[in-house]
């Protein structure tokens, strides 16, 4: 099964994909989930996100299922494109009956999976798309969120970005909502925390597209003290040599969402940034016995370490079947009651969707980037519990709309 090719067709459907003992029982009896991300566009997060939610799938059907039923998955890939996800999410309803949705990567693909699951009144569990927009401003009765979100990431990175004491900042990111909502973010909160602040520069580069010469250029020119950035992906790669090479980083602190995932540190090698403040995913050094146990399935099913994508994909499985094993049916109305302050064993500790707002309370590990065996890693980490960087009930009343209680 480590053979899978994952192209922009339907290549692999549930019982295909998740073959597993006792699988071949009718499919009507089979919980079906529908799971739509942007594979070709995103593996070095998405690979590993898939390879846990399939492990996640054969050990809930190793033990009984849901109450006697298979869970299946058909995969969907939208290749990044919103339009391409919200067909996949209509073909996945329609067509394969599945009782519900999940995936999404890119924010903008999420909240157009979003908007679908509230026109059509379905069950969507957005396992990674990060943007605020997905539970508050356009947040509905029918989505749920996973991960840490801007604001959260935002807020934890502020706690250390305040403790320095450059005064002058700039700021990267993709253009589009994620970076656009990081930005934002990160800009209000540490303003707040250091009224002295002030931003003297930004850069929107394209998603994918990054002229990381002029982008580097562009901010050296304007001379800032530390630099908040939030590129991923190739566009991280580029972004470092280019700045390495033209000494963007000398005496300069950088403050950095997500870099400190192995997904995004690992391709740079020896070539990966020393001493910026990250969120990421310490991988080879949690040592709680849920991650210990998580790590070494994960190793054993694919001879290979987890990334934090796998983190993602197995989470949302795991929430899923928790939620499922509560009810004795598969009615949308039910499951998404079910989901509102559901309570779930995640990799990296107990968490819960907050009834309030959708949002999980799964967090994330804040340090610094230092060079170990010629590769990247994070050094002097801390978990910082998802819960700790979310706003009260009584702001959150302000940003979500009240229909979507």
């Amino acid at each position: 099964m480590t053979g899978y090719r994952i192209g922009r067709r339907p290549l692999l459907a549930g019982a295909a994909a998740l073959a597993a003992p006792g699988i071949g029982q009718a499919q009507a009896e089979a919980i079906r989930i529908g799971e739509i991300n942007s594979y070709t566009a995103q593996p070095a997060f998405l690979l590993p996100y898939r390879n846990a939610w399939i492990m996640a799938v054969e050990q809930v059907n190793a033990a009984g299922g849901i109450n006697g039923r298979k869970l299946e998955t058909i995969f969907r890939d939208d290749a990044g494109k919103p339009e391409d996800a919200v067909r996949h999410a209509g073909e996945l309803i329609n067509a394969e009956k599945v009782n519900l949705l999940a995936g999404g990567f890119l924010s903008n693909v999420g909240l157009a999976i979003s908007d679908y699951a509230l026109q059509n009144k379905r069950l969507y569990v957005a396992s990674e798309p990060l943007t605020d927009a997905l539970v508050w401003s356009r947040g509905n009765r029918y989505t749920f969120r996973l991960r840490p979100s801007t604001y959260m990431q935002a807020a934890m990175l502020v706690e250390e970005a305040a403790k320095l004491p450059a005064k002058r900042w700039a700021t990267v990111a993709p253009n589009y909502e994620y970076g656009q909502s990081a930005v934002r973010w990160f800009k209000e909160l540490l303003t707040r925390a250091r009224p002295d602040v002030t931003f003297v520069a930004e850069q929107f580069p394209a998603l994918g597209r990054i002229d990381a010469g002029a982008t580097v250029q562009a901010l050296a020119a304007a001379n800032p003290e530390a630099i908040f950035n939030v590129t991923f992906g190739a566009d991280l790669t580029n972004f470092v040599r280019q700045g390495a090479t033209r000494g963007l980083f000398e005496r300069r602190r950088v403050v950095s969402m997500l870099t400190g995932e192995p997904e995004y540190l690992d391709p740079l090698g020896d070539e990966a940034p020393e001493n910026w403040i990250v969120t990421g995913y310490p991988w080879d050094q949690i040592n709680t016995p849920a991650h210990v146990a998580f790590r070494d399935a994960y190793r054993a099913r694919w001879n290979d370490y987890p990334r934090l994508g796998s983190v993602v994909g197995y989470d949302t499985v795991t929430a899923i079947a928790t939620m499922l094993r509560k009810l004795s049916n598969t009615e949308t109305e039910a499951m998404v009651d079910a989901m509102r302050g559901l309570q779930f064993q995640a990799v990296f500790g107990p968490s819960e969707f907050r009834a309030i707002d959708h949002q999980s309370t799964v967090g994330a590990f804040v340090g610094r980037t230092v060079l170990r065996n010629n590769r990247g890693t994070m050094a002097d980490w801390r978990y910082a519990p998802g819960k700790d960087y979310l706003p009260s009930d009584e702001v959150v009343r302000t940003l979500r709309p009240a229909s979507a209680s």
